[in-house]
């Protein structure tokens, strides 16, 4: 950093001596500047392009390893040992290559530099010693002095150029740590730079509090244009009424809850909070009113206490805890965690169990006491006891806000005070689930699967 700084100041001052000793000289000694520059632009070029292709190269490597070590159990018991070596050696082998065309092209850089001048003081050289030696103040009708330089001044000159030198040498280095630093940007600044889908309004309205009821009203939604995810949703939900939304795999399901919070806009339709599109509303204040508890649980590589509160950083560790014990957690926290609160779950709360983890996930959305609430999947992944638990907490914490549960266990539904049924996108009918298991055949299709 400190050579970024410091050489181009060297460079200037003796540029700065060599005009006042001579300017037309230093012209003259620049002819060959653009070539150099041209030559140093394409090479930074190649440079940027190559240090582009090794980072997109180690992250392979590093998708690969990522990939390898979580489903080593399955590696070895298809015997692929083998071929996942062959992999991650090919890789290798790829980056090694893309390196080493780097450091070819950074080696260049140097030689580049020193040529130029060379050949810039060579020219200089040459020019001054025709004046000099002959007297002259023109080299082929140019006029490069007002008068027959002296060997002094040209010593003088001379030696300004060749301090130029030195400087432009260690500046030659930094062109490739500039260029992988610009890769490397590139590649940052392409994903922040992507135009959010979905944006605040100019003038957001203020949420109704409380709500009455939210409506989908004639919505539509395409992750990909011409092939609509759901088509003509239409749902009017009272506030405070659980809702479950069941279909098959890919019924759209997950799209419909995630309209809500706004993670992605209606295609066509809207969805309206007591007349209010959601579109209308600022998305930090319609999303401090949900809570939202997925099929895997996130939790971050900190205390529990700290996972507890994420979302609700201004909770006090004892409306946290209280928190827990409505989430049935504190138990196993105090008593089976070797820190309590303060143990440091892991990588994805990968130290916990799938119950502990959606416990924590629980205690989580309690904290936040949100108007509304989203559980996808919440009881689909964990042993039966905690499902109880899970259950027990459920039946408590969904009393007067509104819910949506997506769910494939109909031991669940009895949570709920209306089923959609939701096939290719569309609501084939809705009902209680006595109703439903007696007139829509799909339902009872579902149910005698989830059996």
């Amino acid at each position: 950093c400190s050579s970024a700084m410091l050489e181009p100041f060297k460079m200037v001052a003796c540029l700065a001596g060599a005009a006042f000793v001579s300017w037309r000289l230093l012209l003259f000694s620049l002819i060959v500047a653009p070539v150099g520059f041209l030559l140093i632009r394409k090479l930074s070029r190649i440079l940027k392009h190559a240090n582009r292709k090794a980072m997109e190269g180690m992250s392979r490597i590093y998708a690969l390893l990522e990939e390898t070590f979580p489903g080593i159990a399955v590696v070895k018991a298809f015997t692929m040992e083998r071929h996942e070596r062959r992999r991650f050696h090919q890789e290798n082998k790829s980056y090694y290559f893309k390196s080493m065309r780097i450091a070819r092209y950074d080696s260049l850089t140097s030689p580049v530099t020193e040529w130029l001048g060379m050949v810039m003081i060579s020219f200089t050289l040459l020019a001054g010693l025709y004046l000099a030696v002959n007297k002259e103040t023109h080299l082929l009708g140019i006029r490069l002095s007002d008068r027959p330089p002296s060997i002094a001044s040209l010593l003088l000159f001379y030696g300004l150029l060749a301090g130029i030198s030195d400087p432009a040498r260690k500046m030659s280095g930094i062109i490739s740590r500039v260029q992988r630093a610009s890769a490397a940007a590139d590649r940052i600044f392409a994903l922040i730079d992507r135009p959010a889908s979905v944006q605040d309004p100019a003038k957001p309205r203020a949420l109704p509090r409380p709500a009455k009821q939210l409506e989908f009203r004639h919505v539509q939604f395409c992750y990909r244009p011409g092939v609509p995810v759901l088509e003509d949703i239409h749902l009017t939900i009272p506030f405070g009424q659980k809702v479950a939304l069941v279909g098959g795999n890919g019924s759209g399901k997950s799209s419909l809850a995630n309209l809500v919070p706004r993670f992605y806009d209606p295609t066509q339709g809207e969805i309206l909070l007591d007349g209010i599109d959601l579109r209308h509303v600022k998305m930090s204040d319609l999303r401090s009113h949900i809570g939202l508890v997925t099929q895997e649980p996130i939790l971050f590589n900190d205390t529990v206490m700290n996972n507890i509160r994420y979302g609700s950083p201004h909770a006090t560790e004892m409306a946290a805890i209280a928190a827990a014990k409505k989430a049935y957690a504190h138990k196993f926290i105090t008593e089976k965690l070797p820190e309590g609160y303060d143990t440091q779950v892991g990588e994805r709360g990968k130290k916990l169990s799938g119950g502990q983890r959606q416990r924590i996930a629980l205690a989580r959305a309690i904290l936040r006491d949100p108007a509304l609430l989203i559980l996808d999947e919440a009881t689909s992944q964990i042993d039966i006891e905690s499902e109880q638990l899970i259950h027990l907490v459920l039946e408590e914490f969904m009393k007067n806000r509104t819910t949506f549960l997506i769910t494939h266990r109909m031991s669940t539904l009895s949570l709920v005070d209306r089923i959609v049924v939701l096939d290719h996108g569309r609501i084939v009918d809705q009902g209680t689930h006595d109703v439903l298991v007696r007139r829509c055949a799909y339902y009872q299709r579902l149910f005698r699967e989830a059996a």
